[in-house]
């Protein structure tokens, strides 16, 4: 019994460790590009990027997730995702790179405004370009600033990865439950919901070391 449920285990942590990375490959970059509509001189850019993000960060992710799902599935004569655990995963990672980039994008825009114009000017100055100017000094000093709001988003995806199961997505914690219902042969089994903790613990823990790290290497900017 306890081999079946470690499997089971192993499995549906396998499905959030892949939901995890996904949307971290999709949101980070997407989250860049929001930001920069969102600080545009160009009004309408800037009031529409500003309104959609306000959106996504008004609304769940919970109801986000459902209406990415089954929406689109209702409007056309066949759902975009496809059918099966593939098509769920898809949808899963198109609703959470959404909402995630929306929260980054804040971030990127907190973390590039906080760097003092005057460095900036310096640069100008010292006959740099623009883009120059973003990448050697706004950059890096914007990444030191976002470290630690980041971690903080990043250690919440890992735990919001269990929403996808609104869709029946197979991640650990509905892999855990599945045995309560009895869905693996094993009826009324709580002990491997408890399991699940184990997992979250130490994938929140691997990544709080890391970020741990990184923050000081980033201690030459102070």
């Amino acid at each position: 019994m306890f081999l079946t449920v470690l499997g089971a285990l192993n499995a549906g942590f396998l499905q959030t460790f892949k939901l995890f990375a996904v949307t971290l490959i999709g949101a980070l970059p997407l989250g860049l590009i929001v930001s920069f509509g969102s600080m545009s001189r160009f009004t309408p850019l800037r009031w529409l990027t500003r309104a959609v993000v306000w959106i996504i960060r008004g609304t769940p992710l919970m109801l986000q997730l459902i209406i990415i799902y089954y929406i689109p599935g209702r409007v056309m004569s066949a759902s975009p995702w496809g059918s099966g655990e593939s098509g769920r995963f898809l949808a899963s990672c198109i609703a959470f790179i959404i909402n995630y980039a929306c929260y980054f994008s804040e971030i990127y825009r907190g973390g590039i405004q906080g760097v003092p114009a005057g460095q900036q000017e310096a640069g100008l100055v010292l006959g740099m370009t623009k883009t120059q100017i973003f990448f050697k000094v706004t950059l890096l000093q914007m990444i030191k600033r976002i470290v630690p709001p980041m971690s903080n988003e990043i250690i919440t995806l890992v735990k919001d990865t269990s929403i996808a199961r609104i869709i029946s997505f197979q991640e650990v914690i509905w892999a855990g439950y599945a045995f309560l219902k009895g869905s693996h042969g094993y009826s009324g089994l709580i002990w491997p919901l408890f399991f699940t903790m184990v997992y979250y613990l130490a994938f929140t823990g691997v990544l709080t070391l890391l970020f741990s790290w990184v923050e000081r290497k980033l201690d030459y900017f102070r």
